[in-house]
């Protein structure tokens, strides 16, 4: 269990890192609106990636199912930037989806290493 709290960690702050760095080049290329709607994207999907994480580690102690209730957030979400005029889809969505760059990266990360020893 102590390499999954340790991955877990490594892939949250490599989320945080990459949100921010995509949040000011975000605001610097478009706009601060656009930018906190990717914001508000990111933060979901650390949220996501925060329930994945505690679904994988009760899976570890019992046996049963991975719940898919996570998966109502980003609809909730989306449902909510469809009604609000504030809200734009697309940069939320993408926001949304940084945790899975980050995996991407650390992944990469790993093979490369491993492949260099």
């Amino acid at each position: 269990m102590q390499e999954f709290y340790q991955l877990q960690q490594e892939l949250f702050k490599a989320t945080l890192i990459l949100t921010g760095i995509v949040f000011f080049s975000v605001w610097a290329t478009y706009s601060l609106n656009m930018a906190l709607n990717y914001l508000i994207g990111a933060c979901t999907g650390v949220v996501y990636l925060r329930m994945l994480a505690k679904n994988v580690e009760q899976l570890g102690r019992e046996k049963g199912r991975i719940s898919n209730t996570r998966l109502a957030l980003l609809i909730g979400l989306i449902l909510v930037a469809s009604r609000w005029n504030q809200l734009q889809i697309m940069p939320i969505f993408l926001g949304f989806l940084t945790y899975k760059v980050a995996l991407v990266f650390y992944m990469l990360r790993t093979t490369l290493s491993a492949s260099t020893n």
